[in-house]
């Protein structure tokens, strides 16, 4: 039997939230920038990153540890 880790999966949430929100607020600053395509291809790439670590700890929350 494994036993979940649910502050990593809560954790995870929160950090795709975070990333989500970050590129929605960048998204409304992005019309002010001197290059807005190039903010977003960064902004973009910084918030896949994230959600990406942040799917991995919510798989690894899920999966648990042996008890």
């Amino acid at each position: 039997m494994r036993r979940r880790n649910w502050r990593v999966v809560i954790t995870g949430l929160f950090f795709a939230f975070l990333a989500v929100g970050f590129f929605f607020v960048m998204l409304t600053i992005a019309p002010q920038s001197t290059d807005p395509g190039e903010m977003m291809r960064l902004v973009g790439s910084i918030s896949g990153g994230a959600i990406g670590i942040s799917v991995v700890m919510i798989i690894f929350g899920l999966i648990g540890k042996k008890v």
